[in-house]
C-alpha cells in the first residue's frame, strides 16, 4: 500500500461523510461544520486552526457549500480553498446529495493540490462584465456550462453569474489567463 500524502492544513468539511471520504485518500485532519449554519463554537475552531496549521476550506458544490464558504471567509479571509465541479462531486446512487463524499481519489488529490487562497488586497480586476457578456458567461444558452468550466480551469468552483466577477477579482485572476481558459473551454464547445 502506497503512503498517504500529509495533508499540513486542517480541511473544513460539512459532515462525517466527507471526513472519512477525504481521509480515505491524504492522511489530514478535519473540522466539520455539521451543516451551513456554522455555530460560533465552530467559526472560533477554524480561526484557531488557521493561526495554528491553516486551513483548507473543502465544502461541496452547492449552495449550502458556498454559504459556508462565505461565512468562513468574513471570518478568516486567508483561509485556502479547494473546489471540485458538480459533475465531480454526483453520487452513484439516485437520491444521495451532491459532494466531496462522492468525488474519486484523484479529484479530491487534485482539489487538494489546487487549492487557492483570496486575498484582501487591492487588486484592480481588468476583466469587466462587457468581458463576461461576450464570452457567453453571464446570457445564453451555454453560460451556466461555461462557468463551470471556467471555475475548474482557474481552481475558484462554480459560481452563478452574479457573483463570477467578484469571485475572479477575490483569486487575482488576471485577464490574460481568463482569456486563456476561455479559448481553452471554446475550444473545447467546438470539439464536442
Amino acid at each position: 500500500m502506497t503512503k498517504k500524502i500529509r495533508i499540513e492544513e486542517i480541511i473544513v468539511v460539512e459532515g462525517k461523510d466527507d471526513t472519512k471520504r477525504v481521509q480515505q485518500v491524504v492522511d489530514a485532519d478535519t473540522i466539520e461544520t455539521n451543516g451551513s449554519a456554522l455555530s460560533q463554537e465552530t467559526l472560533t475552531k477554524i480561526e484557531h486552526a488557521e493561526k495554528i496549521r491553516g486551513v483548507i476550506v473543502f465544502t461541496d458544490p452547492d449552495f449550502s457549500g458556498e454559504k459556508i464558504r462565505k461565512q468562513i471567509t468574513e471570518v478568516v479571509p486567508t483561509a485556502k480553498h479547494a473546489f471540485i465541479s458538480r459533475k465531480k462531486g454526483e453520487p452513484k446512487r439516485q437520491g444521495n446529495s451532491l459532494g466531496v463524499e462522492h468525488a474519486s481519489d484523484e479529484t479530491i488529490l487534485e482539489a487538494l493540490r489546487n487549492v487557492s487562497t483570496p486575498t484582501t488586497d487591492v487588486f484592480q480586476s481588468e476583466i469587466e462584465i462587457e468581458d463576461l457578456i461576450y464570452f457567453g458567461l453571464i446570457a445564453g444558452n451555454n453560460a451556466k456550462k461555461r462557468r463551470e468550466s471556467l471555475g475548474e480551469k482557474l481552481n475558484i468552483g462554480y459560481t452563478n453569474g452574479k457573483q463570477l466577477k467578484k469571485r475572479l477579482k477575490m483569486f487575482h485572476i488576471e485577464k490574460e489567463a481568463f482569456k486563456k481558459a476561455m479559448k481553452e473551454i471554446l475550444e473545447d464547445e467546438n470539439n464536442e
